[in-house]
């Protein structure tokens, strides 16, 4: 059995300045990822505009320095009709007057404060100032105390005898709440309450909805309803627009009315189904026009609306890929400075391409997210992308945005960045689009952090699983077929060619700047080439970067650099024979006991690999053949070698 102890933190402080505004209650640390964590604050008289405030957070981490965090400019909002003013997520009930993301307050040592000004006045890391300052909470978690950050606020004398309070200790279920006399208490959380159980009543009012999603064509009800009945009838409005999503796209009664004596109505809204693909959308239902003695208890439902007109692309997924139906959109040309040269002159020949300064762009890690809403769309289906490693395909919606990565995807850095060196600055958080861009060379390793040819759409739980780990230590989720592996392959070995400073390299290397390992890296090269998939995000990639990973183009290149040609003398026109398709067919796929070859005009040698490179047969055939098999289900590769050329074919078994 779980006691909850209410521990009661009694600290006196000096009398606050005579002002309009205090904090009133703050919950920094909630069980789990904090998903309600709130600040209150409190107004001497209801109904006060708060024109003129601002409310900043400031981190008092060694790393923080006591410098703002986050800044909320409170221009426009006005308390209620007890005062008090609630800032949280759109997960704490009630639902709070102004709307932040969730796990946005930090747990402590840390301190918000009050201010007359604007956001202006406090941009991130603005050390902490008694300037205008109207009132201000030092806070902990179990702590120690950041004497720092104290001592500036002390020199404020109406804050001279200022102390840090703890909440409690980590995941704790308190708030730290003001006492009248200027005493903070923590005790089980109060959001739109005044704290001493004072106030005005207010009628709580919800709305409830069966299912977060639903597809266009379909209906569904909300069902909205107060805690008491209502003593005249209450008339409101529901709108459920947001952002492109309007009234073109449902229909429905919005105009609501819960009769006097009742304590609900309800409405069906009916989906629209039309024709064009404006991809999966979100319909936000939220109340309007409540008057000021009703309390919404929830708010700013969010409902999925997925679009049935998706697309479907010419070429397969990775798990069933094609090859030959994306052509490159590499310039005439564009490898030829390549041709006769060998070992590190054909290195830096390489590099003098894909990191030209007076053609090539980097772009904000921001814009990534835009860039592979298109490299990586799930070919199966274009409102989705396609999640590298877990072999899936995810709603484009489903972007990670808080701390929660539980069902969304984020952006993967396949040479990690903990191992490249290169991290995120201010700008990157800024998607300023394709034609903003930063001048960047070899030596430009920085812009290694948002390089596109080097970040994929994954899972969210995936990418914290797969970490920092190389290749070969990491080899991808368990039942997965490996589709990945020849792509990750190309991409860092771009990454090692493009920036100075990287370095591909067997075994699993703990110096900063190297990633390995190389030979599991070339097997997976090899033993999965580049498809359609592939050649479209590198033609995505290119169109804004201006580069393009030759591995992709040219994937002979890779023997020359790390493999089994390396001294040779590169030359495009061999070197791209080598690799000429053989003109034959191999089916069924999916297989059961046998395979078939069709189109041989002569000997052919077929070599069968399990996914992860292993080979497990070799057969001399001869014209039209089959091949039984005896194989456990899951993914094989056929390597068929017949007139000086080859052809390349996954299947899967049943």
């Amino acid at each position: 059995m779980k006691y909850i102890l209410t521990c009661i933190v009694s600290v006196m402080m000096s009398t606050v300045a005579i002002s309009q505004l205090v904090i009133n209650e703050l919950d920094c640390d909630t069980p789990g990822i904090d998903t309600e964590e709130f600040l209150e604050l409190l107004s001497d008289t209801p109904n006060f505009p708060l024109d003129g405030y601002v409310v900043v957070f400031f981190n008092g981490s060694e790393n923080g320095g006591n410098s703002s965090y986050f800044t909320l400019d409170l221009d426009g909002y006005i308390t209620d009709v007890n005062g008090l003013f609630l800032i949280g997520s759109n997960s704490v009930s009630p639902t709070p007057q102004f709307l932040i993301p969730e796990n946005t307050i930090q747990n402590g040592a840390d301190a918000v404060a009050i201010y007359q000004g604007s956001d202006f006045n406090f941009p991130d890391e603005t050390l902490a100032t008694i300037n205008n300052l109207i009132d201000v909470l030092i806070y902990d978690t179990s702590d120690a105390d950041d004497v720092d950050m104290i001592d500036i606020f002390r020199a404020d004398p109406n804050f001279s005898d200022i102390q840090q309070i703890n909440e409690g200790s980590a995941n704790n279920t308190n708030s730290i709440q003001r006492n009248n006399d200027g005493t903070y208490t923590s005790a089980e959380p109060t959001p739109r309450q005044l704290n001493d159980g004072t106030g005005t009543n207010q009628n709580g009012i919800q709305m409830a909805i069966a299912q977060t999603q639903y597809v266009e064509g379909e209906a569904f009800d909300i069902l909205i309803t107060t805690e008491e009945n209502v003593l005249v009838d209450l008339n409101f409005n529901i709108s459920l627009n947001e952002f492109f999503f309007n009234n073109t796209d449902y229909s429905g009664t919005t105009d609501l009315t819960i009769l006097a004596g009742q304590n609900s109505t309800s409405t069906t809204i009916q989906l629209l189904d039309d024709t064009a693909d404006e991809g999966d959308e979100v319909a936000v239902v939220r109340f309007e026009n409540l008057p000021s003695q009703f309390l919404p208890l929830n708010n700013n439902l969010p409902i999925r609306v997925v679009d049935n007109d998706f697309q479907v692309a010419p070429y397969g997924v990775p798990t069933n890929p094609t090859y030959g139906v994306v052509a490159s959109t590499q310039p005439a040309g564009y490898y030829s400075s390549l041709d006769a040269k060998a070992d590190e002159a054909l290195r830096q020949a390489i590099q003098d391409i894909i990191a030209d300064p007076s053609v090539v762009r980097a772009q904000t890690y921001a814009d990534v997210i835009d860039i592979l809403y298109e490299a990586d769309q799930n070919p199966a289906n274009s409102n989705q992308v396609w999640l590298v490693y877990s072999e899936e395909g995810r709603a484009k919606l489903d972007f990670q945005t808080t701390s929660n990565s539980d069902g969304k995807w984020n952006r993967e850095h396949t040479f990690p960045r903990s191992r490249g060196g290169y991290q995120s600055i201010e700008e990157d958080e800024v998607a300023d689009g394709i034609d903003v861009f930063w001048v960047t060379s070899a030596d430009s390793l920085r812009h290694g952090n948002s390089d596109a040819h080097a970040l994929r759409a994954a899972d969210g739980q995936e990418n914290s699983a797969r970490s920092n780990q190389h290749y070969g230590q990491y080899t991808g989720p368990s039942g997965t077929l490996g589709s990945f592996r020849g792509d990750v392959a190309r991409s860092v070995l771009y990454m090692e060619i493009r920036y100075n400073g990287l370095e591909i390299v067997n075994g699993f290397p703990s110096t900063d700047g190297q990633l390995g390992d190389l030979a599991t890296l070339l097997e997976w090269h090899r033993n999965d080439p580049p498809d359609d998939f592939e050649m479209n995000r590198n033609n995505v990639v290119y169109a804004w970067q201006r580069n393009r990973n030759p591995f992709i183009d040219q994937p002979a290149l890779v023997e020359y650099i790390w493999g089994d040609q390396v001294g040779n003398i590169w030359d495009q026109t061999v070197s791209t024979n080598e690799l000429d398709l053989l003109n034959v067919d191999v089916y069924p796929n999916p297989v059961s006991d046998r395979i078939y070859i069709e189109g041989l005009q002569d000997q052919a040698v077929v070599t069968l690999y399990s996914v992860f490179g292993q080979k497990l047969n070799t057969y001399t055939v001869l014209g039209d053949s089959e091949i039984a098999l005896s194989l456990p289900s899951g993914m094989y590769l056929l390597i068929i070698q017949s007139e000086g050329k080859l052809k390349r074919q996954k299947f899967m078994v049943r």
